[in-house]
């Protein structure tokens, strides 16, 4: 498959820095998600392919629903093993950052990569990348970093060294940074590259039970809960209000990713086209936005809340309680202009 979207001169320049290392490190964002996991994971499994030493980092821990995949079990957790990375670093030739457009995302891996004096190299969908790396292959269009990554590996010639392992991966990130091609989706290429994932081995059915069909029973109640007592509706703004303080994830047994999706629910009500999830978090307040069709979101996380993101989706964060940060959120819906 031909794919050339990619500027020459970007997939030169990541090509030779790959190619000029040996011991590599890739990075992906605070809070982990489909798309930070899937394409870390497809990374590793290139890049070993190449006979390259890899060391995959995350800030924290990512949702259990991703621990089927394969290398997932040899991630390095910041939190868990900060000497464990921060050795890594020290002694990488190259470090990849995936995923993110700051490095205030990777949290307290932050210092580690600025004192790093080893070419780094950034890939990545989201808008407005700041100027941290060497060499940056950023491209807002394209619907995940996953696929980015698919397409910059085809470019570079390596498309032949894509397993089932990393084709796993790559279709993990498209899938759900998409939410299961749901939205910001309908480029043909998408489908074109399943194809090929498709023709590599994956089983696209056993993916979507693997990560959409394996949550606990708390986490089930906990959305119950959710949409019987949390939501709130704007109906003449469109848009939905989901939000969970500390007390309640404590009382039905939070675990990282039992939220995930949540914030989608509220679109499928009639009439509502935005939706909102705040989660309480230990000191600040997180603010997941979605949208759908030409209603952006991104303005609101940037402009508010500090974060960012793309037309419909985004996310942004509060350092105000949580009943201030509703508050406030109340008055910025309650003032749209759509």
């Amino acid at each position: 498959m031909q794919i050339q979207f990619i500027a020459n001169e970007s997939v030169s320049a990541a090509r030779h820095l790959i190619e000029s290392a040996q011991r590599i490190v890739t990075i992906s964002h605070m809070s982990p998600d489909g798309d930070a996991v899937g394409s870390s994971l497809a990374a590793r499994h290139l890049l070993r392919a190449l006979g390259k030493q890899v060391t995959t980092v995350l800030p924290n821990h990512f949702p259990a629903f991703f621990g089927w995949m394969n290398g997932a079990s040899d991630i390095l957790i910041y939190e868990n093993d900060n000497k464990a990375v921060q050795t890594a670093i020290v002694e990488a030739d190259l470090v990849i950052l995936l995923d993110l457009n700051s490095l205030k995302r990777i949290n307290g891996v932050k210092p580690l990569v600025e004192q790093s004096k080893a070419p780094k190299l950034l890939i990545d969908h989201h808008l407005d990348p700041e100027q941290f790396t060497d060499v940056i292959v950023s491209y807002p269009d394209i619907s995940s970093t996953s696929e980015l990554l698919y397409a910059l590996i085809v470019q570079m010639g390596w498309g032949d060294r894509i397993d089932k392992a990393c084709a796993e991966a790559i279709y993990v990130g498209m899938m759900t940074d998409t939410g299961n091609f749901s939205y910001t989706s309908q480029q043909p290429e998408i489908y074109t590259i399943i194809s090929e994932l498709l023709k590599i081995g994956i089983d696209k059915d056993d993916i979507y039970r693997r990560v959409y069909t394996n949550y606990s029973e708390k986490r089930m109640r906990l959305m119950g809960y959710c949409l019987l007592n949390k939501m709130k509706i704007y109906p003449k703004q469109h848009t939905a209000v989901i939000s969970l303080t500390k007390e309640e994830l404590e009382r039905f047994d939070f675990h990282v990713g039992d939220t995930e999706g949540f914030v989608n629910i509220p679109l499928s009500i009639d009439g509502i086209n935005r939706s909102v999830f705040v989660r309480e978090e230990e000191k600040k307040v997180k603010l997941s936005f979605r949208s759908q069709g030409a209603v952006p979101v991104n303005t609101i996380a940037a402009q508010h809340f500090g974060g960012g993101g793309h037309l419909n989706a985004a996310g942004g964060e509060s350092y105000l309680s949580i009943a201030q940060t509703l508050t406030k959120l109340e008055f910025i819906i309650l003032n749209l202009q759509d």
